[in-house]
């Protein structure tokens, strides 16, 4: 193959402030989207074990339909049919008004796709601790809305940050996903880039060795979280 490889393109105006600006815009929703499903995910993971019938089936009916239909397809529906069908007042202003609609709308795709999994997370962690923690903190006179917000749930999420972590660059990578209604991520701007330079194995490879940075550097960070909080003898699978 006859190819002029050049990787001095990177560093030319405007390719490595694209890149930079790419890296951040993937941090973001990965960031904001992590927190929506954590938010989420743990508050369905939380109802999935309980007793209570209809917030049970509420919760699995949740985690059913947003983990069984695929993320893009999840996101063409929020940008695309979501403002139609809602009021038109409403409509108008998702579409109109609505700051950074095309990032908005990633990050509650992305945001409730990875809650759904992460409840079962949640749930399998749950299952693990609860049936030796639970009767111990209600011996001590706590209520059992209490036992599972101080003792069973905290323990619970200590024991899943392996699996978490999985989830996580989950979520970091398809923020990828993003690119096709607009949001100029690292996917995008690398493409951007090929498409400017005619150089898409340099555009493409840096994309490559950013994601695996991040994907590194939160295998890291998450490993020296489960290090830190590690509960002995609790591991979920």
């Amino acid at each position: 193959m006859n190819y002029n490889w050049d990787w001095g393109i990177l560093l030319q105006s405007p390719n490595a402030a694209l890149l930079v600006e790419g890296v951040a815009w993937t941090l973001g929703v990965t960031a904001l989207s992590w927190t929506i499903a954590l938010a989420v995910g743990s508050v369905v993971g939380l109802t999935r074990s309980l007793a209570w019938a209809p917030g049970r089936i509420a919760a699995t009916a949740f985690v059913e339909v947003f983990r069984n239909v695929p993320p893009l397809v999840q996101l063409f529906l929020w940008f695309f049919v979501f403002p139609e069908v809602v009021p038109d007042q409403v409509g108008l202003w998702i579409k109109r008004d609505l700051p950074l609609p095309e990032v908005t709308t990633s990050v509650v795709c992305i945001g409730l796709f990875s809650a759904a999994r992460v409840a079962e997370q949640v749930r399998a962690g749950i299952e693990l601790v609860r049936a030796r923690l639970l009767p111990a903190a209600l011996a001590t006179g706590l209520r059992p809305t209490q036992a599972y917000r101080l003792v069973v749930l905290p323990v619970a999420m200590r024991s899943i940050i392996g699996p978490l972590t999985s989830e996580l660059l989950i979520a970091t990578k398809m923020s990828s996903i993003g690119l096709t209604i607009g949001v100029l991520e690292l996917t995008a701007q690398s493409q951007r880039i090929a498409n400017d330079t005619f150089h898409g194995f340099e555009a493409y490879g840096a994309a490559t060795v950013s994601y695996l940075v991040i994907g590194l550097a939160i295998t890291g960070v998450m490993h020296l979280l489960a290090v830190w909080l590690r509960v002995p003898g609790l591991q979920a699978a």
